[in-house]
């Protein structure tokens, strides 16, 4: 997938590279518009395209008493404002298929998260939408795997897919979870598709996130 298949994004010299960061969880518009603005002030100085995230969706979580999000159709015009007002396109987290056909209506791209991974019958709903894919990997699923879930999507025709590495769970503790950076690399020689590496949700701490990030590049991710 090329960067002109995501509608509003800005063209640079480092076409190859992006930015996709923002809050977990749309909360309010407030705090959306604030978050944007601060990020897309630091991404035109450095000259990097800027994608902005939030679920709009009540999100999965571990914790039942966990905030998850605004949870309607509200949050979804908020990240029509966010990219309206910053000019960015947006990408959602998307959890049911009928999801699907109204977060597409709103937003640039549409995401599925480690636990939807291999829900396929909502990889299918995302595979017959023109907007692009973000796929995340499984917390405990195989490279294969993965690869297997995209072409559930590819197979309906959406040729734009992003794979994602976010960390996998493995028997250490002192981190969230485990940063595979074998499959960057891997996934860059054995699919044609672009490669994402979210280093905050795979480390779970802020003091990691840089250097995970750069091994992430030199590995040869294409997004953070």
């Amino acid at each position: 997938m090329k960067l002109e298949n995501i509608p509003n994004i800005k063209h640079t010299d480092k076409d190859n590279f992006f930015l996709l960061a923002g809050p977990c969880a749309i909360e309010g518009e407030e705090m959306a518009l604030r978050i944007a603005e601060k990020v897309v002030n630091i991404t035109d100085k450095l000259g990097i395209p800027y994608v902005f995230k939030g679920s709009f969706k009540k999100a999965n979580r571990s914790r039942i008493d966990s905030f998850t999000g605004i949870g309607d159709e509200k949050a979804l015009k908020i990240l029509r404002k966010v990219s309206e007002t910053f000019d960015v396109p947006t990408v959602t987290d998307i959890h049911e298929i009928s999801d699907a056909t109204m977060a597409a209506e709103y937003v640039d791209v549409l995401q599925i998260g480690t636990r939807n991974m291999q829900n396929f019958k909502l990889l299918e709903a995302v595979g017959t939408s023109s907007k692009p894919v973000l796929l995340k990997r499984g917390l405990s699923s195989t490279l294969e795997e993965l690869l297997l879930a995209s072409e559930y999507i590819l197979a309906k025709g959406n040729e734009n897919v992003i794979l994602c590495e976010r960390g996998i769970r493995t028997f250490e503790t002192a981190m969230r979870n485990t940063f595979d950076i074998n499959a960057i690399p891997y996934l860059k020689i054995n699919t044609h598709l672009p490669v994402i590496a979210d280093p905050s949700h795979a480390t779970g701490a802020r003091e990691l996130v840089e250097p995970v990030a750069l091994a992430a590049i030199a590995a040869g991710a294409d997004f953070l």
